[in-house]
């Protein structure tokens, strides 16, 4: 977790950005990866050269000129800055390529300098550089940029937003990735699934005493692992720009310095991936919509509204007895369209789907107040039952301030019920969690929300009769009035 030296120096960030003239969260937070991003590579340059040097190898700097690293301009005077980030750093960046710097080029595609003022750049290099990036290990400067993203209060046009970061590692323990499974987010937005799964398998594959110290070295991994760990286990796409970004920057602050990132719509003809993912981990935009002529060809599914078709689409992306937890809005469930029914006829009869966990509304406050639900099938085995789970909170006040209630959480006996279910088989459907079997949903038109199925214990109240209600005011109003007469007295 961070200190709250770095979280003020972030905060202060954040205050200098908005006063500044850019009010636009994800526009600010471009504007600060791209500065941390020039930290790091001129950090990262360093570190090749002491290493070049201890190995007494031929060394080449990434910097063309000395006056592009981050030590040098940012002693220049604002104004001199100011020009020379805009007209000769930026230019540079955007030309990096090949090799080691093909990630570089990757981040910086389609960059654009947008800080208006000296005085803004001025104030923003000064507490990026107080930061101390450098000196941070992998675990703070992954939680330094995780703590940037969580002051994103919007979401964006097309109903895609940052899901909390407690949720998701939910979902990440419920699936329980292991190291050797490729792992994708075809919506991955600012990378946290990718993050998070990463982050589990590290913890998994390290010595326990490490684990208490809240240190996931990976220690038990050897230099091969970890090179396949980082370069060959995490794969996202998003047709968002911005997003993309802002993922490469969240994996890189989190040690995975070649991240398999791409912009892609996939969704559209123009990606054509199956049977390649053991695990996938999503949260897709609810909101979306995609032109009918866009839409790849594999998809069965006649449908233009995104949640559906990104359901079939991770189903396809899939092999067989891969796994997916994906988060869906509330319509999907029960919605009664041909298009909604064959989505979970496909979840239910071409897949084992194990659980349905019902979340409240105000779990995605302040970014929308949708009510979700959570699905997690197991692709190539039909459906026998489903595992049902009415979450009502998750630690937090379920309203725009999500202040955090640590006594009001639901969490910790959804994993602990979720582990246990096939030993403990719940069948009182007045409870929290129980089991509806395949036949009576596929009766129920394979609806899959979960008031479809619990039983609610309604209390008998008994209330008086007409009469004594009546002379019980009365006799309230009496004794008003003769208070009322003694105060005139």
């Amino acid at each position: 977790m961070l200190g709250a030296q770095l979280k003020s120096k972030i905060n202060l960030l954040w205050n200098k950005f908005w006063s500044g003239g850019i009010s636009n969260p994800l526009q600010a937070i471009e504007q600060m990866s791209y500065l941390i991003f020039m930290k790091q590579l001129e950090d990262e340059d360093v570190s090749r050269e002491q290493n070049a040097k201890l190995l007494k190898e031929k060394f080449i700097s990434i910097f063309p000129k000395k006056e592009y690293k981050w030590s040098v301009w940012t002693e220049y005077p604002a104004e001199q800055m100011l020009e020379h980030v805009r007209d000769e750093v930026f230019p540079f960046l955007r030309k990096l390529n090949g090799g080691e710097k093909g990630v570089y080029s990757k981040y910086m595609k389609n960059s654009s300098f947008s800080i208006p003022t000296a005085s803004l750049l001025a104030e923003a290099v000064k507490i990026i550089g107080d930061m101390h990036i450098k000196e941070q290990n992998r675990d703070t400067k992954g939680d330094l940029y995780e703590y940037l993203l969580g002051q994103l209060a919007t979401a964006g046009k097309n109903g895609q937003f940052r899901t909390p970061r407690h949720i998701i590692k939910m979902m990440v323990e419920l699936l329980d990735p292991k190291y050797g499974d490729k792992i994708c987010d075809p919506a991955c937005g600012t990378a946290g699934f990718l993050v998070s799964a990463f982050e589990h398998i590290l913890k998994n594959n390290t010595s326990k005493d490490l684990v208490k110290e809240g240190n996931y070295a990976g220690d038990k991994l050897n230099n091969n692992q970890w090179r396949i760990l980082r370069d060959d286990t995490l794969y996202g796409y998003d047709f968002d720009d911005v997003m993309l970004k802002i993922s490469l920057m969240n994996l890189m602050m989190h040690g995975i310095n070649n991240p398999n990132v791409e912009q892609k719509n996939t969704l559209s003809k123009r990606f054509d991936e199956s049977n390649s993912y053991e695990v996938i981990l999503a949260n897709p935009p609810f909101k979306g919509s995609i032109d009918e002529s866009d839409i790849g060809e594999n998809f069965r599914t006649k449908t233009k509204k995104t949640e559906l078709l990104f359901l079939e689409l991770m189903y396809n992306l899939l092999v067989n007895s891969g796994k997916c937890a994906v988060i869906v809005p509330d319509g999907v469930l029960f919605g009664n369209s041909k298009a909604h029914k064959n989505i979970r006829q496909l979840l239910l009869e071409k897949c084992r789907l194990d659980a349905v966990i019902s979340m409240p509304s105000g779990v995605f406050k302040p970014y929308a107040g949708v009510s979700t639900a959570i699905l997690y099938f197991i692709k190539g085995e039909p459906t026998k039952e489903v595992w049902f789970y009415d979450m009502q909170a998750d630690g937090f006040s379920l309203d725009d301030k999500r202040t955090p209630q640590p006594e009001k959480n639901d969490i910790p006996d959804i994993l602990s019920k979720f582990k246990n279910r096939l030993t403990e088989k719940p069948a009182d459907r007045k409870g929290r969690a129980f089991f509806v079997p395949f036949e009576e949903i596929k009766g129920n038109n394979y609806d899959l929300s979960i008031s479809k199925y619990k039983e609610i214990e309604y209390e008998e109240i008994e209330y008086e009769k007409p009469a004594v209600i009546k002379k019980k005011i009365l006799d309230y109003e009496n004794k008003i009035i003769d208070a009322l007469k003694n105060l005139e007295i």
